[in-house]
C-alpha cells in the first residue's frame, strides 16, 4: 500500500468511526496534538474541540451518516469531499429540535506533517443546514 492509499484509508477509516458511530477517539491516531481545523469563515479548533463539536453534533442528530465521498491524496495534503444527514431530535447550537431531515455536504482539506493531520481547512455552507432546519428561507424577500 502505497503511502496516499494509506493516508486515504486512514482518514476514511477515522471519519466513519467518528462522524457514523461517534468514536471520536478515533481521530487520536489520525490528528496531531496541535492540530488546528479553520472553517470558512476563519474560526480555528483544537482536536479536543473538534472531538467535542462531533459528539455535540452527534447529540443533536443520533442518526447522523456522513458519506466521504471522495479522498485525493498529494504528498503531504488530502482532499476530502463528503456530505452528511441526519434528523435533528435534540437541540443544536440552542435551536430546538425540528425533527426534519437535514443534508449538507462540504470539502475539507488537509496537510500532514510525517503520519499526522496538523491542519484541516473545511469549507461547507451553514445555510444549507440552516435552511433544513425551517430556520431560514430560501427566496425569501428581504
Amino acid at each position: 500500500m502505497t503511502d496516499n492509499d494509506s493516508r486515504r484509508a486512514r482518514i476514511t477509516s477515522a471519519w466513519e468511526a467518528a462522524w457514523d458511530r461517534g468514536d471520536v477517539d478515533a481521530f487520536d491516531d489520525l490528528l496531531a496534538g496541535g492540530y488546528r481545523r479553520i472553517s470558512g469563515t476563519g474560526t480555528s479548533h483544537g482536536r479536543d474541540e473538534f472531538k467535542a463539536s462531533i459528539t455535540a453534533t452527534r447529540s443533536a442528530f443520533p442518526d447522523l451518516l456522513t458519506v466521504v465521498d471522495e479522498v485525493v491524496v498529494e504528498g503531504d495534503r488530502a482532499a476530502i469531499r463528503w456530505h452528511s444527514t441526519g434528523s435533528h431530535e435534540h437541540s443544536f447550537l440552542g435551536v430546538p429540535a425540528t425533527k426534519r431531515q437535514v443534508e449538507v455536504s462540504g470539502a475539507t482539506f488537509a496537510r500532514f506533517e510525517n503520519d499526522r493531520i496538523v491542519e484541516e481547512h473545511v469549507t461547507w455552507d451553514p445555510r444549507a443546514l440552516l435552511t433544513a432546519l425551517g430556520i431560514i428561507a430560501v427566496g425569501q424577500d428581504r
